[in-house]
């Protein structure tokens, strides 16, 4: 399968509704080179993935497993800082707030329009959420 499929395919995949999907590198039977693509979903959608998977790449068969999954309660705020508005994420675990996390694309939008490297702007924005909570979060 030629490598230009993956991106077509990460990009129909997430906008059908994956949870994520990433590909690993593999040997296959005979020593043979092979990507291993993984999608993450909810069961219900398992049968839309696997005709995606086999009407849009050149497997033969698909494999899958049901795993459990626990997940943070989530919390979306806005935030005023110094590079303007953002949007924040806040996690939660056992009703205590544990994660605080800037939104990507915010950054992303930020750090193009002023030129901050992105990795300096991310440590910035965490230095800000930081002080507002007055506590040590995991970011």
């Amino acid at each position: 399968m030629s490598q230009e499929i993956y991106s077509y395919l990460y990009d129909k995949i997430l906008e059908a509704g994956a949870l994520d999907i990433y590909t690993e590198s593999i040997y296959m039977k005979k020593n043979r080179p092979a990507n291993k693509i993984t999608i993450l979903c909810e069961e219900d959608d398992l049968e839309k993935f696997v005709e995606i998977l086999i009407t849009e790449t050149s497997t033969f068969g698909v494999r899958y497993h049901k795993y459990n999954r626990e997940i943070l309660k989530r919390k979306f705020i806005k935030m005023d800082t110094i590079y303007g508005e953002i949007n924040i994420k806040l996690g939660y675990y056992k009703d205590k707030l544990i994660k605080a996390t800037p939104e990507y694309e915010d950054c992303k939008k930020i750090s193009k329009n002023t030129g901050i490297p992105f990795h300096q702007l991310i440590y910035k924005i965490n230095c800000i959420i930081n002080e507002k909570f007055d506590v040590k979060l995991l970011t």
